[in-house]
C-alpha cells in the first residue's frame, strides 16, 4: 500500500479517537435501564472491551475487513471482538444485536444487511445504553448518538462514470449492474453514475438490474444483455465481483475489448484482472480503514470517549496508470 493510503488511513483513525465538540458521546441508558447499562459498561481497574460485531462473512471484500477488524482488535490491549455472521438476513441480525445486549457487550459494531431496516436495532442499542457504530453501509437513518464509519458511496459510482465517460469520448450505451438494492451503496453508485451521465448527452443508461454484489449473477445478467442483440459500449458495475462475471460472459461472446467494464472495491482479483488487461477501471474501497476505524470508533465509544458521528474512509479511482500501487 503507498505512503499516500498508510497516511490517510491513519489521518482517519486519530480522528476517531480525537476529543471533538459536538461528537458521538456514548448512549446513555434511560432510567429503567440503568442498571442494565451499568452491567455492560467496562469496569475500572483495566478489564476487557468486548465489541460484538454481526456482519456478512460470505463477501470476498467484506471478509478482507473482517480480518482488518480481527486483526486491529488483537492489537489492542484489553480487548476481544466478537464475530457473528448476519446471513445478510434482518430478522437474523436484529437478533444478533439484541443477543450482544444480553451478554453484556460494550459496543455493537454492525455492517446492516439492509440500510432502510436499521430503525430496530438502533433503538435497542439505544435503550440498553449501549455504542453502536455502522460501518461500510450506512443507515437511511442515522439518529444522534450513532456513529457511523465508512466510504461516501455516490463518490464511487462518480468517479467511475467520469473515467468511463471520458474512454466512450462522450457517447456510446452504458448498462449498470446494481448490488442488492436494499442497500445504501447500491443506491449511492448507482445515483453516482447517473448524476455523471446526465452530462453527456450522447451517452445512453440503456439497462440496469440488480447482481446482487454476486459473480455468478453478474455474468448471468451479461449473458442475457448480450444475447438481446442490444449495443453495449461500457458496463457500469456496483462492485468487483459483478464486473468480473460481466467480463466472463462478454469474453464468452468474443467481445472481450469490445465493451469498457468497470468496478467498485479494488479487490485482489479486480487487480488481477486489471494486470491481464481485461478490467478497465475499479474504485478503491479501503476495507483496512473502514474495519480498522468501526472497531477504533467502538473502543472509543465503550471507554466514555466522544468521537466524529460519521468518519468518512476517501475513495480512490485506480486506472490502469496505477493499479499496481495498489497491488499486495
Amino acid at each position: 500500500m503507498s505512503f499516500k493510503k498508510h497516511l490517510s488511513i491513519g489521518i482517519a483513525l486519530l480522528l476517531l479517537l480525537s476529543m471533538v465538540a459536538g461528537c458521538v458521546a456514548p448512549a446513555a441508558a434511560p432510567a429503567a435501564e440503568e442498571a442494565a447499562a451499568e452491567e455492560a459498561a467496562p469496569a475500572e481497574g483495566g478489564d476487557a472491551i468486548r465489541v460484538g460485531v454481526t456482519m456478512l462473512f460470505d463477501d470476498r471484500w467484506l471478509t478482507s475487513m473482517r480480518e482488518a477488524m480481527a486483526a486491529y482488535g488483537e492489537a489492542q490491549e484489553g480487548v476481544e471482538v466478537i464475530f457473528v455472521d448476519s446471513k445478510e438476513d434482518v430478522a437474523v441480525q436484529l437478533g444478533q444485536v439484541e443477543n450482544f445486549i444480553t451478554q453484556g457487550v460494550d459496543a455493537i459494531v454492525v455492517v446492516p444487511a439492509n440500510t432502510d431496516a436499521t430503525d430496530p436495532m438502533t433503538q435497542a442499542a439505544l435503550d440498553a445504553g449501549i455504542p453502536l457504530v455502522y460501518v461500510n453501509r450506512k443507515p437511511a437513518n442515522l439518529p444522534e448518538g450513532i456513529a457511523f464509519v465508512g466510504s461516501d458511496s455516490i463518490d464511487a459510482g462518480i468517479f467511475q462514470m467520469e473515467w468511463i465517460a471520458e474512454a466512450l469520448g462522450g457517447k456510446g450505451n452504458v448498462v449498470i449492474l446494481n448490488g442488492n438494492l436494499s442497500q445504501e451503496a447500491a443506491q449511492m453508485r448507482t445515483e453516482g453514475v447517473k448524476q455523471v451521465a446526465a452530462n453527456f448527452p450522447d451517452i445512453a443508461l440503456t439497462k440496469e438490474q440488480s447482481g446482487n454484489w454476486s459473480r455468478e449473477e453478474g455474468l448471468a445478467i451479461m449473458e442475457n444483455w448480450l444475447a438481446s442483440g442490444d449495443p453495449i459500449d461500457a458496463v457500469a458495475s456496483n462492485n468487483d465481483e459483478m464486473a468480473i462475471g460481466a467480463l466472463a460472459a462478454i469474453e464468452a461472446a468474443g467481445k472481450l475489448g469490445e465493451i469498457i467494464v468497470g468496478g467498485v472495491d479494488a479487490s485482489a482479483d479486480a487487480l488481477a484482472e486489471m494486470d491481464a488487461g481485461r478490467l478497465n477501471v475499479t474504485v478503491f474501497q479501503n476495507a483496512v480503514g473502514q474495519g480498522e476505524g468501526g472497531i477504533a470508533a467502538a473502543i472509543a465509544l465503550a471507554r466514555g470517549e466522544a468521537i466524529d458521528q460519521i468518519t468518512w474512509i476517501p475513495y480512490e479511482l485506480v486506472t490502469p496508470e496505477n493499479y499496481k500501487e495498489y497491488m499486495k
